[in-house]
């Protein structure tokens, strides 16, 4: 979208300041709290003050155009600050953004400096808008953008490359309050029947492939063994540079028969990330599928629009899933409420329709 003149006024004002005054650079968020989980394990809270912290926000997985992040952050910063500006107007207090391997491993062993930099400036432009970041990695979303050399890699050398992945993540984020958590995949799946070689993706939604595999060949191991087996090594790995930060990964709605059970991980996971997208007059089934992934931690509904229903259906699904999710987070994809009621197309009124929803309503229970 168009650079807005307050974006400008911002930009020319915060040069200035910086320069006569040498404050610094992002300071309204100095005294950000981390995010924890509350003694009950059935909400978040902030570290020091203990108050109420419901995830409410949006997932930034792509712009209006349909580009990732990294295809535009460092030629058009601009926009992004002004998305994130537009996010935090709207009333969210997380952002999800989603990270492709492709984009941070120029090689198995080997991060991409400019790309850890970009993130770097992201969670400053994060904090100073007193935004947290959802980070999901390991996408593939692009199936052009994937290397070859990564396809081809076996489970145990693609593990070690994802562990490198998330491990140049963490160092580059650790003591920072405005990452809410790490989510290690977007939708991560163990296949029922061997896989060909080189086969990780699912086919794509939209053109793009949210969901993978983390293994081509079960070789007569429980679902459930391989996922643990997965988790741990990540987060192994995170933790060697962040002791503090909240890990899960999206797991999809289990009337899907997703292999990652919630009860069988629970362990290894500080909260549980759900992504449900209730169908038009099922609404109570798409409560009793949520009700399947209450395991004793915190609920966060990472994924929800109405893709399939009315707007209607949401707000019912919404007020049915109160006292099971202690967040929620829906999309927004680099369009005002104006601009997408202005457009004219039927995605755009759903859309917008969406938006509306979110500060009317969600945005409150902050």
């Amino acid at each position: 979208m168009s650079i807005s003149f307050h974006t400008f006024i911002f930009h020319f004002s915060f040069l200035f300041g910086f320069a006569v005054a040498g404050i610094p650079c992002f300071a309204s968020g100095a005294d950000m709290e981390f995010v924890r989980i509350s003694k009950d394990n059935r909400s978040f809270v902030l570290e020091r003050s203990g108050k109420i912290f419901p995830p409410l926000g949006f997932n930034y997985d792509h712009d209006e155009n349909g580009r990732l992040i990294e295809d535009y952050w460092v030629n058009e910063w601009l926009k992004l600050e002004e998305d994130f500006r537009e996010m935090k107007e709207l009333g969210a207090n997380v952002v999800r953004i989603h990270l492709q391997v492709a984009k941070f491993m120029s090689n198995p062993d080997q991060p991409t400096t400019q790309s850890l930099h970009k993130l770097k400036d992201l969670l400053e432009l994060s904090r100073s808008l007193e935004l947290r970041l959802d980070i999901t990695g390991l996408g593939c979303y692009h199936k052009h953008d994937v290397p070859k050399w990564y396809d081809e890699l076996s489970e145990k050398e693609r593990w070690r490359v994802q562990a490198n992945f998330w491990e140049a993540i963490a160092k580059t984020c650790a003591g920072n309050p405005a990452v809410f958590c790490y989510n290690l995949m977007n939708e991560p799946l163990v296949p029922g029947e061997k896989r060909k070689p080189g086969d990780w993706l699912a086919p794509p939604f939209g053109g793009k492939c949210f969901v993978q595999f983390i293994t081509l060949d079960r070789a007569d191991r429980p679902g459930s063994d391989i996922a643990k087996d997965w988790i741990r090594q990540l987060t192994t790995s995170i933790r060697k540079h962040d002791k503090k930060t909240l890990i899960t990964t999206g797991m999809f709605n289990l009337k899907f028969g997703t292999s990652l059970d919630p009860k069988e991980l629970a362990d290894e996971l500080d909260y549980i990330s759900v992504h449900i997208y209730p169908e038009r007059g099922k609404v109570g089934e798409a409560v009793e599928n949520l009700k399947m992934f209450q395991v004793g931690k915190p609920i966060v509904i990472e994924e929800i629009f109405p893709l399939n229903c009315h707007i209607s259906d949401i707000e019912e699904f919404m007020n049915a899933s109160r006292e099971i999710a202690s967040g929620w987070i829906g999309f927004y994809w680099g369009k005002t409420m104006e601009e997408c009621r202005r457009s004219g197309t039927i995605g755009d009124a759903i859309t917008a329709e969406w938006l509306r929803f979110f500060q009317e309503n969600l945005a409150q229970r902050r």
